[in-house]
């Protein structure tokens, strides 16, 4: 062991690690499942009610599926951060391999 050292090895987070697929799934299942339990509300509430509030009721169990499928299907959001670990000391490098014709 050197005396004096500067260099410290990287440390890697988890808080920096993005979200499960399996937790993302279950988040983008459950809120589906919840738009539709929502929906089934609708057509209920529309069969019981009278006048303008039934065809508003009818309006919304026709366009909540829509916006259902749309947040479950939007999938994972990409990210533009780098990792922590990544950025800083590049000279760590890995030197260049052997050329075809050498």
């Amino acid at each position: 062991m050197r005396i004096g050292r500067t260099a410290k090895p990287p440390v890697h987070l988890i808080t920096g690690a993005p979200k499960g697929i399996t937790d993302d799934q279950a988040f983008r299942v459950r809120g589906y499942v919840i738009s539709m339990s929502l929906r089934i509300v609708f057509f209920v509430a529309a069969v019981l009610a009278q006048g303008w509030l039934r065809w508003v009721l009818v309006a919304g169990a026709v366009v909540v599926p829509y916006f259902a499928v749309v947040f479950a299907n939007g999938g994972r959001e990409p990210t533009t951060d780098e990792p922590d670990h990544l950025v800083g000391d590049v000279s760590r490098q890995l030197p260049a391999g052997p050329t075809p014709n050498g």
